[in-house]
């Protein structure tokens, strides 16, 4: 009993749906919860929201580094990489245009804000952005369908 009860539970954490959707939320919540109320406490200044949200999203990038390497090895492991490869592949090249493009990009331009100049005009907030909604979107597809049984078939998704 108690060995089948940890076998069960090794298995649930090979499966790579518990990663995507705690990744999911992590992310959510520091992106669309937790950084919009930083700008909207009344006692918090623009620089220090600014100084604030750089750290955070600095802290979010490692973190999200993390959980994709965790990510790909149990996709691999999981025995579904053959149908969650191109999935998990558009979701390292976003994570990899976020990390080493986009926040070092808006992390300079908070700190020229707050060393009160003001930086030419950029695309990268909004790219950004649509980057980690697509980046919430992968997520939610790989956890879904991470978690259908291998070998049966539905009718948006044939037998693997």
């Amino acid at each position: 009993m108690k060995s089948q009860l940890l076998e069960d539970l090794g298995g649930s954490f090979r499966n790579p749906a518990w990663l995507c959707f705690l990744w999911l939320g992590m992310t959510a919540g520091v992106s669309f919860i937790a950084i919009p109320e930083i700008f909207t406490a009344p006692a918090v200044t623009r620089l220090v929201a600014l100084d604030a949200a750089r750290v955070v999203f600095n802290a979010l990038g490692r973190a999200e580094l993390v959980a994709l390497v965790l990510l790909l090895i149990l996709v691999r492991i999981s025995g579904q990489a053959r149908s969650m490869v191109a999935f998990a592949g558009s979701l390292t090249l976003i994570q990899l245009a976020q990390s080493a493009w986009l926040l070092p990009e808006l992390a300079s331009r908070s700190q020229q804000i707050t060393a009160g100049m003001t930086p030419e005009p950029s695309a990268a907030h909004a790219i950004y952005a649509v980057l980690t909604i697509a980046k919430l979107l992968l997520l939610a597809w790989l956890g879904m369908r991470a978690l259908q049984p291998a070998g049966i078939a539905t009718a948006d998704h044939p037998a693997r």
